[in-house]
């Protein structure tokens, strides 16, 4: 299905995240970036007796949903679903899939590592994969899956965006923005790990062919055409299916020295590069090598985002204290400034739970005093966030050997204007805020221009910062009071 002749097309984006899965329209043309939702819908993780699962059942209908939704107002050119990366599904010889995915904060992870490491040295690993170092890794939850019965029946891995789009088509594919995060990707080749998929005992069979952000996905199975309405023949279009690289397509970014934060459940926090680091020094920082658009590199390292402040909300809110968030931003700003620092990193604030709690034992353990109001906690939260990202952005570019003129602070946490100034404040560099929406933006621009409606990555954000709403936010306040807050993170 072709739509070069026209001007402008409209596409549908399933842009799935940590809590909430969305399907959103946007109408992308030459000057026209228009995105409306047309369906919501929760993503509540399910506890089984087994360890913590995401209901991707529940997912897909939604997703289903949202698409006949969609498919009522109007023409749909095709569909493009982004998620998180790391958790899969393995599917049997008959195409089934055998069991639901595993969350990424189950704790199973953590053993595994060390199973991995036994076969694969860190050293070995990031030299081929480039990964930052983290427990839910794919190659390690794969580890920890080996033992079950299930793993004798596997026939295929698929990554979340592959396996929905794979319902969707009947295609099996592996996008190569996600593939990027398994740890079995070569970062060099740009391509699977022959070597590390063979070290590891893995059948090389199960890892697909991979697909390029763009690349034809396949069409719409004739029984999800029926139940959504939408078109035989209608196409999915590979996006860039890992949400954070979705993000940063869509940076709004109009020069080269550019630093970028996808703020959502996660801070993703670093720079575009045109190849891989894989230093020791790099992997000693734990950075990570992530697959861009276009043979770009997102070099990053995660950090525990706006996770931190949601949990501690559901925490108040189980105890019948449900402030609303403007309500605590209000109550953050006049609580006194660095009376408590954390790191975000612990890996103490992985798993959900009571994050108060958690929060007053590592301040303990450091020899600060806890907060003494739900103000002090906000404040702790979104100042310590403000300090991982100058900490991890300065790490960064003196490792890739880059000089930073601004940071692009998007997704849902640039609506937060304390933690948008405080980034400029900590780093002293301007930051401009938005757009929000980037990661559904930069799914629809991936569209668009796999239908020759838009141009380049640099066509693409300069529509993004011609079109949408941005805020700028200069450095203000006292320098050395963030050195010295930064201080007391450091080692002793």
């Amino acid at each position: 299905m072709s739509v070069t002749s026209r001007s402008d097309a409209t596409f549908a984006a399933v842009d799935l995240g940590a809590t909430s899965g969305r399907v959103i329209t946007g109408l992308a043309g030459p000057g026209r970036l228009v995105l409306t939702e047309a369906h919501r819908f929760a993503n509540t993780p399910v506890r089984l007796p087994d360890g913590l699962r995401w209901d991707v059942l529940a997912l897909y209908q939604g997703m289903l949903d949202g698409l006949r939704t969609a498919a009522r107002s109007g023409p749909i050119a095709s569909i493009g679903i982004d998620t998180w990366a790391v958790d899969y599904g393995l599917l049997d010889a008959d195409g089934a899939l055998l069991g639901l995915p595993f969350h990424y904060r189950d704790r199973r992870n953590g053993r595994a590592a060390e199973q991995v490491l036994a076969v694969c040295g860190a050293q070995e690993l990031y030299a081929v994969g480039g990964l930052q170092h983290l427990p839910f890794n794919t190659v390690f939850q794969l580890a920890a899956h080996r033992a079950s019965a299930q793993w004798g029946a596997a026939r295929t891995m698929l990554l979340i965006p592959d396996l929905l789009t794979h319902w969707l088509t009947g295609e099996v594919g592996a996008e190569i923005t996600n593939a990027s995060t398994t740890g079995l990707f070569d970062a060099s080749a740009g391509a699977w790990s022959d070597a590390l998929i063979g070290r590891l005992g893995l059948e090389r069979s199960w890892f697909p062919p991979l697909r390029e952000p763009g690349d034809p996905a396949g069409t719409l199975l004739p029984h999800v055409a029926e139940y959504t309405g939408l078109p035989a023949g209608t196409p999915v279009t590979a996006v860039a299916s890992h949400d954070t690289a979705s993000a940063v397509a869509a940076v709004p970014a109009t020069e080269p020295r550019f630093a970028y934060v996808s703020c959502g459940t996660w801070s993703l926090a670093g720079l575009e590069l045109t190849a891989p680091v894989l230093t020791e020094e790099s992997r000693s920082a734990n950075f990570t090598n992530e697959r861009g658009v276009d043979g770009t590199v997102r070099y990053l390292r995660n950090i525990m985002g706006m996770w931190l402040l949601e949990e501690c909300r559901r925490t108040w809110d189980r105890r019948g204290e449900a402030p609303g968030l403007a309500a605590l931003l209000a109550e953050a700003a006049r609580a006194r400034p660095f009376a408590a620092v954390i790191d975000p990193d612990d890996e103490a604030f992985l798993a959900p739970g009571d994050m108060p709690l958690r929060i007053d034992t590592h301040l303990v353990r450091t020899g600060q005093a806890p907060p003494d109001s739900r103000g002090g906690y906000v404040r702790c939260v979104l100042e310590s966030l403000a300090l991982a990202h100058r900490r991890t952005l300065r790490q960064a570019a003196g490792l890739a050997g880059r000089e930073l003129s601004r940071i692009h602070l998007v997704g849902g946490g640039s609506r937060n204007e304390l933690l948008c100034q405080w980034t400029a404040d900590a780093t002293g560099l301007p930051v401009t805020a938005g757009p929000a929406e980037a990661t559904a933006l930069g799914n629809i621009l991936l569209q668009a221009r796999a239908h020759g409606l838009v141009g380049d990555l640099m066509d693409m954000r300069q529509l993004v910062a011609r079109t949408q709403e941005l805020r700028h936010y200069t450095p203000q306040g006292n320098q050395r009071a963030w050195d010295r807050a930064a201080a007391r993170l450091e080692p002793t």
